[in-house]
This record gives C-alpha cells, structure tokens and sequence, in this order.
C-alpha cells in the first residue's frame, strides 16, 4: 500500500507536544500516548458507571424503605407514586384518595388505599374526540338566521378555528356541535343585566362610532350581539369612564382559608406562593384574593 506524502502539523491530544502526521484524523504524536488517551477513557467510563449505580441505589432506597409500611405521610406516599406533594394533596381534595388526619400537622395514607385507588382508576386509551362520525349539520343560511353573521364572517371563523364543513349538491354544510361550541364560548356573561347599545353611547357620551370602537377594544369592555346589534356592558363603561368605581376585590384571610380548605398554615402558604396566588398586605395581616383561591382549589373537569 502507498504511503501518504501528506504532512500536517498537529498538537498531541494527551501529551501536548507537536508532531507531524500523515492523517487529518490522527489525534496523538505516538502509540504510547494514544495508550494512555484510550486507558483514560476507559476509566471515566468505569467512573460513570459506577456514579450512575450509585444514584439509582438512592433514588431506590426511599421506597424501600416505605414499602413495607401500612401507613404513609403524604411526602412517602407522593414518593411511593412518583409525584410531587401538590398532585397528592388534590387527589385527596378531589376524594381520589382517601387520608386520614390526626391533627393540624398530622396526617397519613393508608398503602391499601392507594392500591384500592390504582385498581378503581385503570388505564383506558383514549379515543381522540375526531374519530367520532360527525351527522348534524348547519347550512350556511341557518347560522346568518341564528348568529346574526354574514357569509364572509362565517367562512373566516371556520378556516381559523378548523370547523369541519362539507359539501352536497351545491351547499355547504357545517358541524354542528363545533359552531355551538364557538358561540357558547362567546356568549356574554349571564351575571351581566344591563347593556349599552352603540346609540346609547352616542348620545350619552357624544362619542362617534370610531371612538366606541377604539374605547372599548382599548377597556376590554363584555359585549354581547343580538342580531345586527352590538350591546357593551353597562357597568364596565361607566368603570371605564369613571362614573362609579370598581368593585373592590374579596379576599379570604388566612384563618378563614385554612378552615374554608382545611388546610395547614404551612401547606396555604406553599400553595400561594408556589401558584403565585394573588395577595395583600394590611396593617401585619394578610389576605388572600378569594376568586382565585377557590378556583385553585375547584375540581378538576373534562370540557
């Protein structure tokens, strides 16, 4: 075989030293050092090995610990499952899992309960809602009559929400149950009674039509549309233009949410600051924003 006339200067991987090679590929200036490169290398994989066996020893040894144990505190039952404290702590508020509290700082879950759990909740493959045959259908004049929309609007809607359409002698049919749903999405809220309409708001305020139109985009004002008709809420524009002022926000103090949630001091504050649940301080009180705590702690749902 020829020998390559190539000659590239290059520096040594191990020992550092320069040296002249006859391949791009060669990393070392001698068999020596390509040696001691290869016998380093097999050491750190030894070493890696072994530090991997270590930490699964660890991460092993908890549960075997606990697994032999007939009753659990919550931090060994989240370790037993494999899940963080907040995940077991909603399936008990849920009634998922069943615990038992001996005192404010005390409590405990049963290993058969979390079995008897497991077995109630098998695993089921989930069907992806699509697959479902699609039969009831709106032609495209039935919206215009029912929404109060125009053709352009509805062919928009569709093409950027992906509602299912199809075609038959001539017409253009639409899914049903996805138009619904968009609508009742944008339906306005029922706690809501009283509405300006755009007339209104002209004569009360004096504004033009442009000058609605960027108010209430700029306030995020609730409106609600009846026909070719455009209401706003009533209240949120008077907030907007300073004719009543706003409600003031409900707080629980903390007393009254660790008895409304029968929760510890410890566990409220993890869970306000951990969820950045928004809160204030009185005088050395504090108090907790009401809404957003009960809807932290509603039940889960499937819409």
């Amino acid at each position: 075989m020829a020998k390559s006339n190539i000659r590239i200067k290059k520096i040594c991987e191990w020992c550092g030293q320069e040296f002249v090679a006859q391949k791009v590929t060669t990393k070392y200036c001698s068999h020596r050092c390509a040696n001691l490169a290869y016998k380093q290398a097999i050491r750190a994989k030894r070493i890696q090995q072994e530090e991997q066996r270590i930490q699964i020893v660890k991460s092993e040894k908890p549960l075997m610990d606990i697994k032999d144990k007939e009753y659990l505190s919550i931090a060994q039952a989240a370790t037993l499952l494999g899940l963080s404290l907040q995940a077991v702590y909603k399936m008990i508020y849920t009634g998922r899992l069943v615990a038992y509290k001996l005192s404010s700082r005390l409590s405990f879950v049963r290993q058969s309960d979390i079995e008897e759990m497991l077995k109630r909740n098998p695993y089921k493959k989930r069907q992806p809602k699509d697959t479902l045959p699609i039969t009831d259908f709106y032609t495209t004049n039935e919206i215009k009559e029912k929404f109060g929309v125009k053709d352009s609007w509805i062919f928009h809607i569709a093409k950027e929400h992906n509602i299912p359409r199809t075609f038959n002698r001539g017409k253009t049919y639409w899914s049903k149950k996805h138009i619904d749903d968009y609508f009742a999405k944008k339906a306005p809220d029922p706690e809501i009674k009283e509405w300006y309409s755009t007339q209104d708001m002209q004569e009360k305020f004096g504004m033009t039509l442009t000058a609605i139109y960027s108010f209430v985009s700029k306030n995020a004002i609730p409106k609600k549309k009846v026909g070719i008709m455009v209401y706003y809420s009533k209240k949120h524009v008077d907030i907007a233009k300073g004719l009543i002022a706003p409600e003031e926000p409900k707080y629980y103090t903390i007393a009254e949410a660790m008895e409304r949630f029968n929760l510890t001091r410890d566990q409220l504050y993890h869970y306000v600051k951990y969820h950045n649940i928004p809160r204030i301080k009185v005088g050395k009180y504090t108090k907790i924003l009401r809404a957003e705590l009960d809807k932290f702690f509603e039940p889960p749902k499937i819409e």
